[in-house]
């Protein structure tokens, strides 16, 4: 049995690369028309996967890096500013190591120190604003990512009328976390009702 053309298939990072690539790309470029946008690691290579229909088991940190550096090349071949600036890691919003790739095809050593790196990234990261989107303020300045910002909002942080919280805030509790109070004679937590465990 023949696989149709909109089948998801299983391929090895070598194989899906090829194709990646060019998806890898378009999603970059979508990021930078969008002022101030970043995209995690993941969302990149859950992005390619999706829009190419090839996916693989492999772990990202075996191919996402030479994914970035093919996106590299292409934009120093172009002339382009780095689109692999706004791939930052979710727990941190820096870029990662791969990142030294753009300081390479640039004649510049990699930057040792991580304030500095950032500092590089956030300003190519504006140059890329510059060059693929419509609504980069004039007197805008270079900015850090403190941490990635998400592109799409889950359902799980939606407030209980519907509404995404504002960036930058959680989501309110309906009521406060209710503690035990500490036990006098052994500092242990007490459970909220009744006597100490510990003690009794």
């Amino acid at each position: 049995m023949s696989q149709t053309d909109n089948e998801d298939r299983f391929v090895s990072p070598t194989v899906g690369k090829k194709f990646w690539v060019k998806h890898a790309y378009d999603v970059l470029v979508e990021t930078a028309g969008r002022y101030d946008a970043v995209i995690t690691y993941s969302d990149l290579a859950e992005e390619v996967q999706r829009r190419s229909g090839l996916h693989t088991t492999a772990q990202l940190r075996n191919w996402v890096g030479d994914l970035l550096k093919m996106i590299a090349q292409a934009n120093h071949l172009r002339g382009e500013p780095p689109l692999t600036s706004l791939v930052v890691h979710k727990q941190d919003g820096h870029v990662g190591a791969g990142y030294d790739e753009v300081l390479r095809l640039a004649g510049r050593a990699p930057i040792p120190d991580e304030d500095e790196r950032e500092n590089h990234a956030a300003a190519a990261r504006l140059e890329c604003y510059r060059r693929w989107s419509d609504d980069v303020p004039a007197d805008a300045q270079p900015t850090l990512v403190t941490r990635a910002r998400p592109t799409r909002t889950s359902t799980a942080t939606r407030t209980s009328s519907g509404r995404a919280p504002a960036p930058g805030h959680p989501p309110s509790r309906s009521r406060e976390e209710r503690r035990g109070s500490i036990c006098p004679t052994c500092f242990m937590e007490m459970p909220v009702a009744g006597p100490c465990p510990n003690c009794a």
